[in-house]
Parts: structure tokens; C-alpha cells; sequence
């Protein structure tokens, strides 16, 4: 019978097994830690409890994107941090779509969007209701507030599922946006016209607006700066009866809410005259074609969210078109406010907000540049569109892998840093060839002095076979003759390449050598053939 040993598992496989655990652990701790939270605002949920499904972007990113029904753009997503926008290739025609950051943008992160669209030509959407834009808004010269705008005027109306009258809010407004223009200098047919749905479908929305419904917006104050590169737009703002209910005081005759006589919803900068590659116009070939870099600011990021995107969605939460529940309740909608549109001039009917971020988003595009080859502005998908969801906090355990991911981008990202880092890894490695010391000229080697070191490893009394044995290995190697060569040679053949008196007599003798020859002999052996 055979006796079966057990099997040791070496270093490696417990090394092995090891990291495989950890990943395990670490796993099951981020799914336990997230399961707690949901997500909102993400472009790829589709199948979300109850009310949260009402608050994803899943029907905005289907409008925009490659599917059925979809406009045919290139859809992508940036999870780590925006400072890789500068990056990306082809930033001219790509748009960065920023909705509900849950945290604040840092000072690099917020220069590297205001590089993206000022130098590279890139199209960036920011909606946010809080002071998590504030950052990127300064570099533009955009003040967010951070609280709601009341208004008594422009709010819509919203039933429950019996279609009984909800309380009304007037934090939900409505507003009648512009796509390129600036409201004051929209003439009077242009502010009351609609761009009807197929004036969007055909590019036709130079001198029309649309209705817009806002959630919970705050304000967007454009600050005054001496800045003639620029282009500023406000598209869409709240009624003159607006105010900002700062600290969640509602109060209209309140002195902490001053009415500002205009309060701004939707504003848009571009920067025209910016110069980049491409493949021009006539030839296809690569050139310097001129772009234009442009960002919208939003105050509210649930413009985006199914339920004001999709007006099945919006009709399934209760939300009004203008009706006999406006009249009954003595106010005004879009279309018969005498700042809003005419019914007379088109179809007034809200489409959902799809609508009117349709038309902005193309019209942002470099569809209409004269410059850039016919093969690139008639095929949609030649145009990203990129939401960022690296602002989206989605647990505690997630946190330190995203920060970690954020501080890698920076350090390659800053020209500055990388150089740094090269040149410190530079550094290192002349460091390294100067300590590492050299190996012996010869392969082989034996030192007897230092047997006391390992008294368990090797016997005292073999020292005098293996220094004779190395020797003899030296001399082999020295004389280049393999193993079956040497094994022929004659013992005077042997002592002939010896030579050394000393030397032949440890090969030739039978005598025993004491640990102290053997010491003294071993320096002579290193010697020797040198």
C-alpha cells in the first residue's frame, strides 16, 4: 500500500490565492455599501423602482443616440474626471454633458472645461440647481445661486394619478427658450413664434422659441467681465415677478429676497474664431479649419430627467399642458401669457423638453461650418456626445477608488507633473545602477569564509571537494572545453594547464586541507587565469 504525503502549497500559490480573497472581499464590500443608495440622473438606467425611474436620463440618451428612434450621435461616458476632456480626439465636435453633479468640481477640473471649449472648440451642457457648478461657472464668468427661484407667474400645474389638482409649486416654472438668440434682442414676431417639430427637423429655429419646464431651478447671474471673445446668450430666464428664496424663505416682501426684475435660466457663451484640424471642405484632406467652442449653462439638471425629457412620461406624472386648469386657477401658461408664444403663429403644445435640447445640441455642433468636409457634417455619428458620470457620488466604499482614478488623471494630465514624474523616475533608476554593485567576472562562486553563516545548508567536511570541484570548473571554462572534453583529459594533461604549485597539489593530493588553507588558497584560485 502506498502511503499518499501531503502536498505543501508553495509561496506562490498562496500568494495567488490570497489576492484572489481579497478581491472577493473587497467586491462583496463595495455591492454591500452601494446597495444602499440609488442612482439617479444616469444615462444607462432603464429599470428602476417606482418614482427613481422617472429620474434617470435613459429616454435623453436614447433621443441622442444610435438606436430606432435615436438622432445618431456617438455616445459615450467619462467615469474617472472631465480633465480628460482636452484628450479626447476630435473635441470640436464632441459635447460634454455634465446633469446633477453631487459633488463640486475642483480648480483643475474646472480650467480644463474652460480649455476644452475656449482653445479646443469643444460643446459642454452644464444643469445644475446648486453651487456644485459654481466653479466652472466663475471660469466663464457665471454666478450659481444656491437656492430656488419662486415664481408666482410661470409655474405649471400638475395633477395626481386621478387627475385631481396638485398643490401648486411655484418652484416649477415654465419658460419660453431661444435656441442661439438672446431674448432681448429677439425682435416681437421671432419671441412669439414656436419652432414646431418640424422647424427642429429642419435645422429652421433661428427665429423661434420653445417651451421649457423647469423642476426646481435656481438662478444664473452672468457676472460683468471685460471678455470681447465671447458671445453671451440668455435663452431662457423666469417671469419679472421672479425671486431667489434664499434660505427657504418663500416670502415675496421679504428683504433677503430682493426681486431682480430678470432672473436667468438658460444662458449660453460661445467663442468663435478658434482654430483646429480636420478634414476641410472640397479636398477631405487634413487641415486648419476655424470652430466655435461653446457651453450652455442650465439652473436646473431634472430638464434632462425622464419625466420633463419624454412627454409620455411627463403626461404619466401629471404634468399640464396649457388648459382649462391654467384659466380655473388664474394664471397664465406659454401660450397665452403676453410674453409667451402665439397660438396663432403654430402649434404651441409642450413636447417634452426632448424638443428643445434637441435643436440646442445640433445647433451647438459644427454642422453648419462651411470648412469641414461634406463627409463629416452629413453623417451624425462623426459627433460624440459624452456624459460625464464621474460627478455622480455613488457610496463611501466607491469614493476612494474614484478619488484614486481622478488623482492618477491629474498627475499624467498637467504637463507640469508629468515631466516631474519622468525626471524623478530618471533619478530613481541612475540611483539604482549606482548602488546595485557588480557581479564576479566568473559564474561559480564559492567563498569558504563565510560557511559559519550557513552551518545548516552545507557540511564542514565537503568545503575541500567544492573548492577542488570549482576549481576545476574554472579551469574548464578557462580552457573552453565542455564537460565530456575535460572528463578525457589525462591527469598530466591537467596539471599542464594548472600549472600553479600550489594549485596542482590541491588537485593532484589526497591530503586534507584545514579550514585556514583552505581560506588562505581560495584568494589564489580567484587569481589565477586573470
Amino acid at each position: 500500500m502506498v502511503e499518499t504525503g501531503k502536498t505543501k502549497l508553495s509561496v506562490e500559490k498562496k500568494l495567488m490565492i490570497g489576492l484572489v480573497v481579497s478581491i472577493l472581499l473587497s467586491t462583496t464590500l463595495i455591492i454591500a455599501a452601494s446597495s444602499s443608495k440609488e442612482t439617479v440622473f444616469s444615462p444607462y438606467v432603464r429599470d428602476a423602482e417606482g418614482d427613481f425611474q422617472y429620474q434617470q436620463l435613459s429616454k435623453m440618451r436614447d433621443t441622442l443616440g444610435e438606436g430606432k428612434d435615436g438622432a445618431g450621435y456617438s455616445i459615450y461616458n467619462t467615469m474617472s474626471t472631465p480633465m480628460l476632456v482636452n484628450d479626447w480626439q476630435d473635441p470640436h465636435r464632441t459635447m460634454l454633458i455634465i446633469a446633477a453633479p453631487e459633488k463640486p468640481f475642483d480648480a483643475a477640473e474646472a480650467q480644463a472645461i474652460h480649455d476644452f471649449v475656449t482653445e479646443k472648440g469643444g460643446k459642454v451642457i452644464l444643469a445644475a440647481n446648486s453651487t456644485n457648478a459654481k466653479r466652472v461657472g466663475e471660469e466663464f464668468g457665471v454666478n450659481y445661486f444656491d437656492a430656488p427661484v419662486s415664481d408666482r407667474k410661470w409655474f405649471y400645474e400638475v395633477t395626481d394619478q386621478s387627475e385631481v389638482r396638485m398643490p401648486p409649486q411655484e418652484t416649477k416654472l415654465w419658460s419660453v427658450a431661444s435656441v442661439n438668440e438672446d431674448l432681448d434682442l429677439m425682435d416681437e414676431p421671432s419671441l412669439r413664434t414656436p419652432c414646431t417639430e418640424a422647424a427642429v427637423n429642419s435645422d429652421d429655429v433661428d427665429n423661434c422659441r420653445m417651451p421649457v419646464l423647469f423642476h426646481a431651478p435656481t438662478a444664473i447671474q452672468v457676472l460683468d467681465l471685460e471678455d470681447d471673445s465671447r458671445k453671451v446668450s440668455v435663452l431662457a430666464s423666469a417671469s419679472d415677478q421672479a425671486f431667489v428664496a434664499t434660505g427657504g424663505n418663500f416670502d415675496i416682501n421679504s428683504a433677503n429676497n430682493p426681486k431682480t426684475g430678470k432672473t436667468d435660466l438658460i444662458v449660453r457663451m460661445d467663442y468663435p474664431g478658434i482654430n483646429t484640424y480636420d478634414r476641410i471642405a472640397g479636398s477631405n484632406t487634413l487641415g486648419e479649419v476655424s470652430v466655435t467652442g461653446s457651453i450652455v449653462f442650465v439652473s436646473d439638471h431634472s430638464v434632462f430627467a425622464n419625466h420633463l425629457w419624454n412627454r409620455a412620461d411627463a403626461d404619466l406624472t401629471g404634468k399640464q399642458q396649457c388648459g382649462e386648469i391654467y384659466i380655473q386657477n388664474g394664471h397664465t401658461c406659454w401660450s397665452t401669457d403676453p410674453d409667451g408664444l402665439s397660438s396663432s403663429r403654430g402649434d404651441t403644445t409642450w413636447q417634452g423638453n426632448e424638443l428643445f435640447f434637441r435643436a440646442l445640441i445640433r445647433d451647438m455642433m459644427e454642422f453648419d461650418n462651411d470648412e469641414l468636409s461634406s463627409t463629416i457634417t452629413r453623417n451624425v455619428d462623426e459627433f460624440n456626445v459624452v456624459f460625464d458620470e464621474s460627478r455622480h457620488v455613488s457610496s463611501i466604499a466607491t469614493q476612494p477608488f474614484t478619488e484614486a482614478i481622478g488623482a492618477v488623471v491629474l498627475l499624467t494630465s498637467d504637463v507640469y507633473l508629468k515631466w516631474l514624474i519622468i525626471l524623478n523616475l530618471f533619478a530613481l533608476l541612475a540611483i539604482a545602477i549606482m548602488v546595485v554593485p557588480e557581479k564576479e567576472n566568473w559564474r561559480h562562486v564559492f567563498d569558504l569564509t563565510r560557511f559559519r553563516e550557513r552551518p545548516t545548508k552545507v557540511d564542514s567536511s565537503l568545503y575541500q571537494v567544492r573548492v577542488r570541484e570549482a576549481f576545476l570548473s574554472k579551469v574548464r571554462q578557462f580552457n573552453d572545453l565542455t564537460r565530456d572534453e575535460f572528463a578525457r583529459k589525462t591527469p598530466a594533461e591537467i596539471m599542464q594547464m594548472v600549472r600553479d604549485p600550489r594549485l596542482v597539489e590541491l588537485v593532484s593530493s589526497a591530503r586534507s586541507y584545514s579550514n585556514e588553507e583552505l581560506r588562505n588558497i581560495i584568494p589564489i584560485i580567484r587569481r589565477w587565469g586573470n
